[in-house]
């Protein structure tokens, strides 16, 4: 029997997909199923994949990190005409500390074109842009009650970050927005009784920026947040609360909705189907991971602070590549502090020239950004010159990866996690081994039907019915 059949269970069928996680969620986001799918990286969740996820009755966030405005608006165009005025969708609205003119840039943009739900990501504490999203959107009701039309679902990994989420706005950057005209007078007054967040999802470890927590500590600990929070603040709407991060096969969606996730987020197993915006080349790569075939490298975003992603790692040099540049960024105060062996072995191995001429190169890239205060900073402080420079690899391996460059396959950036390479084994000899078979819609129906089946089994067992098979998942 193939793993993708629903084992047959005599008596009726107690448990549903539809009937996962929390009802009242998916009325508020109008889908079939409490099922998400996230945000990748330069628009690797494409607009093709949240169309066909928009299709298929649930909601998929857009790649938007790493593209410029342009691009993201095509893709907003491109979804709103094929899903229709009402369709389901939404936007990944990602943190940008050192760049906050981008991030307010990006909602101004979702602003103009109606964008009703973002998955905020990698903030660590509330910016006015988001304040501004989610309070513009506030109003009260005929009935007296208040309404947010503005939707975050906010990716958090820290109690601290959830509890910021699960709070009302910051009076501070309240009062700023009103003093700068960008809210008015009525939606700073119903601030203090909306959270930040509509809903939030625990993120364990995952592929991509991740702080490697375990899913099921994380998930209680922000459950008992949310209900201490929402006990104090008395919110007129309740706020779900999901997981996300290494569910890639029906035990795990059945564990989570078992520790009462309100939903589910998928990831990693999304960017080896047919719609990921990446190349055919990664996904051939991908399709034949295990569980142990992802590495940590830093982050060429947060390089100098020293976060971390989870990347693949069989088959390329990136990991240990990007360790390295790390590792000589923490030791040395300059380029040329390093010694002169090891110079020149970077500038073979992962600059492919030497390391003035691509100094030249970053320079430009700068000024045409428009920053011309990194490069000031630049030239005074010879480590901020050297982390520029480094952070070029990280760019650079990215692109190889989503170009499909074989000939410097090596040094592909790929973010993924194990939640993959166990995706990988469940439907290792079925229709979905190969990835040019596998839909983004299809793999989330096929999850959610197997594991209504898997909890549906289980509850049997434990409870004393045996009518069904006793046969392992």
């Amino acid at each position: 029997m193939s793993v993708l059949e629903i084992p047959e269970v005599r008596g009726a069928v107690t448990i549903r997909p539809g009937q996962l996680g929390a009802e009242s969620f998916r009325r508020r986001h109008r889908i079939r199923y409490a099922y998400l799918t996230g945000a990748m990286y330069r628009g690797i969740a494409s607009k093709e994949l949240v169309v066909a996820v928009g299709k298929a009755g649930l909601l998929g966030f857009l790649g938007t990190g790493g593209r410029d405005l342009d691009a993201i608006e095509r893709d907003i165009v491109f979804i709103r005409e094929a899903l229709g005025p009402d369709g389901v969708y939404g936007m990944n609205l990602i943190s940008h500390p050192q760049e906050p003119q981008l991030e307010e840039a990006t909602v101004e943009l979702y602003q103009r074109h109606g964008i009703a739900c973002v998955e905020a990501a990698a903030f660590t504490r509330m910016t006015p842009a988001l304040v501004l999203y989610r309070l513009r959107g506030v109003r009260r009701n005929g009935d007296g009650t208040i309404e947010c039309r503005h939707r975050v679902i906010a990716k958090v990994s820290r109690p601290e970050v959830a509890e910021a989420f699960l709070s009302p706005p910051p009076a501070d950057l309240v009062r700023k927005l009103v003093a700068e005209g960008r809210i008015t007078q009525e939606q700073a007054d119903l601030a203090p009784y909306v959270a930040m967040s509509s809903d939030v999802c625990v993120e364990a470890d995952s592929g991509g920026h991740t702080d490697r927590g375990n899913a099921t500590v994380l998930l209680p600990a922000m459950q008992s947040v949310k209900k201490e929070l929402e006990a104090r603040h008395r919110y007129g709407e309740r706020i779900h609360v999901g997981l996300a991060g290494g569910i890639g096969t029906p035990q795990a969606a059945a564990a989570a909705f078992m520790m009462g996730a309100d939903f589910i987020l998928t990831g990693s197993i999304n960017q080896c189907t047919v719609e990921a915006g990446t190349s055919d080349v990664v996904k051939d790569m991908l399709q034949t991971i295990n569980v142990q075939d992802t590495d940590y490298a830093p982050a060429g975003d947060m390089f100098e602070q020293g976060a971390r992603v989870q990347v693949l790692r069989k088959g390329v040099l990136f990991p240990a590549r990007a360790n390295k540049l790390h590792l000589l960024y923490s030791r040395y105060d300059g380029w040329e502090d390093i010694p002169e062996k090891v110079r020149a072995r970077i500038e073979t191995d992962c600059f492919r020239k030497p390391f003035a001429e691509l100094w030249r190169e970053v320079q430009e890239h700068h000024r045409r950004k428009g920053r011309q205060g990194t490069l000031d900073k630049a030239a005074s402080d010879r480590k901020h010159k050297m982390a520029l420079v480094f952070r070029w690899y990280f760019a650079w391996s990215t692109r190889l990866a989503i170009d499909g460059d074989e000939a410097n396959q090596v040094d592909f950036q790929v973010h993924t996690g194990p939640a993959l390479g166990a995706f990988n084994q469940w439907v290792k000899g079925s229709e979905l081994e190969p990835w040019r078979n596998r839909h983004v819609a299809l793999i989330a129906e096929k999850l959610m039907q197997e594991t209504a089946a898997l909890l549906d089994r289980r509850i049997r067992q434990l409870t004393g019915n045996h009518s069904t098979a006793e046969s392992e998942p």
